[in-house]
């Protein structure tokens, strides 16, 4: 496994919200947050020097913000919103957040708005992939907005392409674009106006967190390239009635369209009805291997499966499998893709290779 390509962090939310700082290793984050309130997403899972560990070269990086009806938490004030007024600022500041630590801290974090900017932040974890702390470098951050609540009308697609967003996933809970995980319908007039919007200059569509006949639709309309940054297979959650996960025809639709769905380890997400009470010790990683197989069952490859990890965002360290204490351990997947037939070229394919394959196919080339 040369590197990971993770499709799915909600750093920026954390480090405004709980005011974790991802430069620190997880265990210096657990120790200042010992003894307060436990953040609502659970001890972290996340640091740049586990993040090293795993070969993590790559993250998707989001801007995502908190409908303030569906806040779980007073917590997430500082980072909800009633309108998309109030979205904007909010949104710009994850940005600037984003932006700021690939400033202050280059060695640690680089922006990737570019094919160029893809390749220079792969080519040292290609050319020296030695394991930490014998060799450390930039992981590239690609800025993935969550919900487009905050934009304010297609005419201003163009102002955030600009700022840096390279890929949108329109809903979250759900609103005036389309039916999503908590409010659940059909893709609206306007909400068909910003996929055209977005195809024309570009985007990359998220379709997680769109309800079934939503991502349907999506899938349906969209022209551009589509992906799934963080879903499971709805098919081996059979009893789940949440329309969360993806449907196989769904998954079938997208690898038709050449897109690549990232799975979640997030233990609700492998057994239906999984509360936390029921603790991690029958939840293993081999189950998320299970959907990362069933995906490709359906597409027959290797080529449309990837990792979405959510890490920190609702997920921390007493909702992942037993083998997980961090994001170091995601390489544990490896023999575990290897028991079940896959080949080494497969595996990295998973890993990383097929995110690469998309961002090479979407991003402009300077």
């Amino acid at each position: 496994m040369t590197f990971i390509i993770d499709a799915h962090e909600d750093l920026a939310y954390n480090a405004l919200v709980f005011g974790r700082d991802y430069r620190r290793p997880v265990a210096e984050t657990r120790r200042l947050e010992a003894g307060q309130v436990t953040p609502e997403r659970g001890d972290t899972l996340l640091g740049w020097p586990e993040q090293q560990r795993a070969r993590v070269a790559v993250i998707f990086a989001t801007i995502f913000i908190v409908p303030r009806k569906h806040m779980d938490s007073p917590r997430e004030a500082s980072q909800s919103y009633e309108n998309a007024g109030q979205a904007r600022p909010l949104l710009q500041s994850q940005i600037d957040h984003y932006k700021g630590l690939c400033e202050s801290d280059a060695n640690m974090f680089k922006m990737v708005y570019t094919r160029s900017d893809l390749i220079d932040v792969l080519r040292p974890w290609e050319a020296d992939p030695a394991p930490y702390p014998d060799t450390t470098h930039p992981i590239g951050l690609i800025i993935l907005m969550e919900g487009a609540e905050g934009i304010q009308g297609v005419n201003a697609l163009e102002e955030w392409w600009e700022a840096g967003v390279r890929l949108i996933g329109p809903v979250w809970a759900g609103g005036r674009f389309c039916g999503g995980t908590r409010e659940h319908g059909a893709f609206t007039a306007e909400g068909y106006e910003l996929l055209d919007a977005m195809a024309d200059l570009g985007f990359v569509l998220d379709i997680s967190h769109m309800d079934t006949k939503s991502s349907l639709q999506a899938l349906d309309h969209y022209r551009g390239s589509v992906v799934a940054t963080h879903a499971n297979a709805r098919a081996l959650l059979q009893e789940d009635t949440v329309e969360r996960q993806l449907s196989d025809k769904a998954i079938c639709k997208l690898i038709g369209r050449g897109g690549v769905m990232g799975v979640i380890p997030f233990n609700r997400f492998l057994r239906a009805g999984w509360q936390d009470a029921d603790g991690r010790e029958d939840i293993s990683l081999d189950m998320l291997a299970a959907h990362i197989d069933h995906i490709c069952q359906l597409a027959g490859n290797a080529w449309h499966a990837g990792l979405g990890s959510d890490f920190d965002g609702g997920i921390g360290l007493p909702h992942v499998p037993r083998e997980i204490d961090s994001i170091a351990d995601l390489p544990k997947l490896v023999p575990l893709l290897g028991n079940r037939g896959y080949k080494p070229e497969e595996i990295d394919a998973i890993m990383g290779s097929n995110w690469r394959r998309i961002l090479e196919g979407a991003l402009p080339l300077k």
